[in-house]
């Protein structure tokens, strides 16, 4: 395996793992809340699960990356193809935003749905404006797929 190839494993780990990290921490943080409103106000559980997900997403974003990197350096075909030093700083590069972005969004949007779970075990009728709220912060994750996703594709291999 090339020093060109492991960077470009490498770009993939870092995708998934730094949006896979912010993820965890936000789904946690928004089910600890939730397990507290829950015990206060049992009706709305179906209501603050949907919120609980809502960080989770950065985590998916950042396995597609992952994905796509190892598409296009064919390792989920057998036999990786050429990469160059270039190249595999290329990926490393390409994957950072998904990366980075994933994991601090991802935690400020357990924040976000953690005040949208108080706020809807106050006020059920209240949810949709709280799955709203912490659905913002996904803009910029979405943001961070889509240059990571240009970025990766830019690359040619082989």
């Amino acid at each position: 395996m090339s020093i060109g190839q492991i960077l470009a494993l490498c770009g993939a780990v870092l995708s998934v793992v730094l949006s896979g990290m912010g993820s965890s921490k936000g789904v946690g943080r928004a089910g600890e809340t939730a397990a507290g409103v829950s015990t206060e106000n049992p009706e709305v559980n179906s209501k603050l699960l949907v919120l609980q997900l809502l960080p989770a997403t950065q985590g998916i974003y950042g396995f597609l990356i992952s994905v796509i990197v190892l598409i296009n350096t064919n390792i989920l075909g057998g036999t990786m193809v050429p990469v160059t030093m270039e190249q595999g700083i290329g990926v490393i590069i390409a994957c950072l935003p998904v990366g980075i972005v994933g994991y601090y969004s991802a935690i400020r949007q357990g924040k976000v749905a953690e005040a949208s779970m108080l706020m809807t075990g106050q006020r059920p009728e209240m949810s949709g404006k709280g799955i709203t709220m912490t659905v913002m912060v996904e803009t910029y994750a979405v943001l961070a797929l889509l240059v990571s996703f240009l970025m990766v594709n830019a690359i040619k291999f082989g």
